[in-house]
C-alpha cells in the first residue's frame, strides 16, 4: 500500500460508519424524540429491582418470600430477574440512577448495532440502516430501565447464532452454536423471564426444516432436512432443560405459566394488552408488520421457511401484547430488509415510469458505493465519544433536564414521600406504580400495601385493590382489614374524591401531584400544602380521562 492510499484509509478509520449510526441511533432517538431519561425511568419498577438487588447482595442469597409488603408479608415470591437486580444494585451503588440508565442505553445500543449487522447480511447498507432505524423506532414503545432489555439483546444474539448455523458456519471457538445456545440460556434465565422466546426461536428454525422436508420430493433432501430439524429441536430441548438452572428450579416455570395464562392480568395490565395504532411510532411497527407478511411469502418462494415461521409466531405475540413488539421487530428486520433489497434491485428492469427506474438505479449505485466505503475498517470512535458525551452529561453538576437521572416529580410523589418519612409505622395504601416508588424511597423502614409485582399479588388481591381505588362496595372494609392508616393518591382519582367527603379521613398533605390522607380521628393537625394555585380545578371527586400519548403501554392508570 502506498503512502497516498494509506492516508485516506487512516482518515476513514476515524470517521463514523453506518454501524456507529446504528449503535448511536437509540441514544439519539431517546434524547431527541422521547424526552430523555424520564422515558427510561417513567416506570417505577426500576426502583424495586434496585432494592431487590441490594437485599441479595446484603444477604448473599435470593429471596424466596416477600420482603416489601405488609399486606402479604412472608408469602412465597419468585424474584425471577434476580441477576439483573444484582447488576442494577451494583451499578446504583457506583453511580446511582444515572448508572442504571446508562446500562439500559448500552443494552439498547448493542441490540440495534447487532441487528444492523444481521440485516447487513441480507441487504445493502442503505436498506439495512433504514430497516434498523424503523425497528428502533417501533421498539421504543417499551424502552424502560428494566431487566427485559437483556431479553432483547439475547434474542438478537440467538438470532445471529441461528443464522450462522443455517449459513453453514456451525461452530464458535470450536464449539457448535447449537451447544452454545443452551449454555447461554442459563445466564438468560437468571437475568429475565423472557428466556423462553429464545427457545421459541430455536424451535421455529426446526419447524422451518420440517416444512422444507414436507415440501420436497427429493428423498435425500427430505432426510437432510429431518436431520437439521432434529438438531434444532435437540438444542431447543437442551435450552429448556438448561433453564431449570435457577434458584427456583421448575417452580419458576410453573409460576410463569400460571401468570401468563391469567386472563385478568392480560386484560388489566396495559403492557399485556394489544397496542393502539393511533400513536406516531406505530407507523413503523405497522410498516414492519405488513412487510413481514410479504417477506414470509417471498422467503417461502426461496424455500426459506424458518424465518416465516418465526415472524408469524412473534407477530402473533406482538398483536396480543404491546410489550412483545420489540421482540417482533428484531425477528422481522433481517427478512424484511432482504425483501426490500430484492424489490429495489428489480425496479430498474420493470415496466414502470422512467423516473422511478432512474431513481432505483441511483439508489442502487449509491448503496453499492457506500457498501465499498463501509468495508474499510473503523475504530468506532464515534460510538465511544457518543457514549462518553452522554455519560459526561449524566454526571454533570447540573445536567440538562433530559439527562437528569430521576423519576419524574410530576408523575411520582417525590415531595410527598418526604412527608411520609415522618410516619415511621404507617401502613400506606397507594396504587402499584407509586408502591414501586415507595419501595425505592422508603424501604426498609416502611413497607407497602401494593406494588407492581402483579405476578406475586395475584388476581384476587389485585381485584380488591382495584375496587378500593374505584370506590367499589366494601372499599373501606378492605382498608380496615389491613389496618391502613395512610393513603397516598393522585388528586384526580375516585378514591381521593371519596376520601375528601368522608368524615373518617382528612387531607394531611397536598402538593398538586399527590395527596396524603390520614384518619380524622388521629387529630386535626394543620394540613400541609405545596400545591400550585389551580383555582380548585380537578380537585373534587371527578376523575380526569387519561390523555392519549405515545406512551400507551406505560401505565397511565394504576397497573392493578
Amino acid at each position: 500500500m502506498t503512502t497516498e492510499t494509506a492516508r485516506p484509509q487512516f482518515a476513514f478509520r476515524l470517521l463514523p460508519s453506518l454501524g456507529d449510526i446504528a449503535f448511536l441511533m437509540p441514544i439519539a432517538f431517546l434524547f431527541g424524540r422521547l424526552g430523555g431519561l424520564l422515558r427510561l425511568l417513567e416506570d417505577g419498577d426500576t426502583g424495586w429491582h434496585i432494592r431487590t438487588g441490594q437485599w441479595i447482595l446484603a444477604h448473599r442469597a435470593v429471596p424466596f418470600e416477600d420482603i416489601f409488603s405488609y399486606s402479604k408479608a412472608g408469602s412465597p415470591w419468585y424474584a425471577w430477574e434476580w441477576l439483573s437486580d444484582v447488576f442494577f444494585a451494583w451499578l446504583y451503588g457506583w453511580g446511582n440512577l444515572a448508572a442504571v440508565a446508562l446500562l439500559a442505553m448500552l443494552l439498547l445500543s448493542a441490540t440495534f448495532a447487532l441487528l444492523y449487522r444481521l440485516t447487513r447480511r441480507r441487504a445493502n447498507v442503505l436498506v439495512s440502516v433504514f430497516v434498523t432505524m424503523s425497528a428502533t423506532a417501533a421498539s421504543s414503545i417499551h424502552w424502560l430501565a428494566r431487566p427485559h432489555l437483556f431479553t432483547l439483546l439475547f434474542l438478537t444474539l440467538f438470532y445471529a447464532a441461528l443464522e450462522n448455523v443455517r449459513a453453514g458456519k456451525r461452530r464458535l471457538w470450536g464449539v457448535p452454536y447449537l451447544v452454545w445456545l443452551p449454555v447461554a440460556t442459563v445466564l438468560w434465565t437468571n437475568l429475565h423471564g423472557g428466556f423462553f422466546v429464545g427457545i421459541v426461536l430455536i424451535g421455529a428454525y426446526g419447524a422451518g426444516e420440517l416444512i422444507a422436508s414436507a415440501l420436497t420430493a427429493d428423498r435425500a433432501e427430505r432426510l437432510s432436512a429431518w436431520r437439521r430439524a432434529g438438531w434444532y429441536f435437540a438444542s431447543a430441548g437442551a435450552a429448556l432443560a438448561a433453564s431449570l438452572v435457577n434458584p427456583y428450579t421448575y417452580h419458576l416455570h410453573v409460576h410463569m405459566i400460571q401468570y401468563l395464562r391469567d386472563p385478568f392480568q392480560n386484560d388489566t395490565i396495559d403492557e399485556f394488552r394489544s397496542v393502539s395504532f393511533h400513536s406516531s411510532w406505530a407507523l413503523f411497527y405497522e410498516g414492519l408488520l405488513a412487510l413481514s407478511v410479504v417477506a414470509t411469502i417471498w422467503s417461502a418462494s426461496k424455500k426459506r421457511y424458518a424465518e416465516g415461521v418465526a415472524m408469524m409466531a412473534f407477530a402473533h405475540g406482538a398483536l396480543l401484547a404491546a410489550r412483545n413488539i420489540p421482540l417482533f421487530v428484531v425477528v422481522a428486520a433481517p427478512p424484511v430488509a432482504a425483501v426490500v433489497e430484492a424489490a429495489v434491485r428489480r425496479v430498474p428492469a420493470l415496466a414502470v415510469a422512467g423516473w422511478l427506474r432512474r431513481l432505483a438505479e441511483r439508489f442502487n449505485r449509491l448503496a453499492d458505493d457506500t457498501g465499498e466505503t463501509e468495508r474499510i475498517p473503523r475504530w468506532h470512535l464515534a460510538s465511544v465519544l457518543g457514549v462518553g458525551l452522554v455519560a459526561a452529561l449524566l454526571w454533570a453538576p447540573n445536567p440538562p433536564p433530559r439527562f437528569r437521572a430521576e423519576f419524574d416529580p410530576q408523575r411520582f410523589p417525590a415531595k410527598a414521600v418526604e412527608r411520609l418519612g415522618h410516619y415511621r409505622s404507617a401502613r400506606i395504601f397507594t396504587h402499584d406504580q407509586w408502591g414501586d416508588y415507595l419501595i425505592y424511597r422508603l424501604y426498609p423502614s416502611q413497607k407497602v400495601f401494593l406494588d407492581a409485582r402483579s405476578d406475586f399479588y395475584g388476581s384476587d388481591f389485585l381485584k380488591k385493590a382495584l375496587d378500593v381505588l374505584n370506590v367499589a362496595v366494601g372499599w373501606d372494609r378492605t382498608l380496615a382489614r389491613f389496618g391502613v392508616d395512610t393513603i397516598l393518591l393522585p388528586p384526580a382519582t375516585p378514591l381521593a374524591g371519596a376520601l375528601k367527603e368522608s368524615a373518617h379521613w382528612r387531607v394531611d398533605y397536598d402538593d398538586g401531584v399527590a395527596i396524603i390522607f390520614r384518619p380524622a380521628a388521629s387529630g386535626r393537625s394543620e394540613q400541609v400544602s405545596a400545591a400550585d394555585d389551580r383555582g380548585g380545578t380537578g380537585r373534587g371527586r371527578e376523575a380526569t380521562k387519561t390523555k392519549a400519548s405515545d406512551r400507551s403501554i406505560h401505565r397511565q392508570q394504576p397497573k392493578t
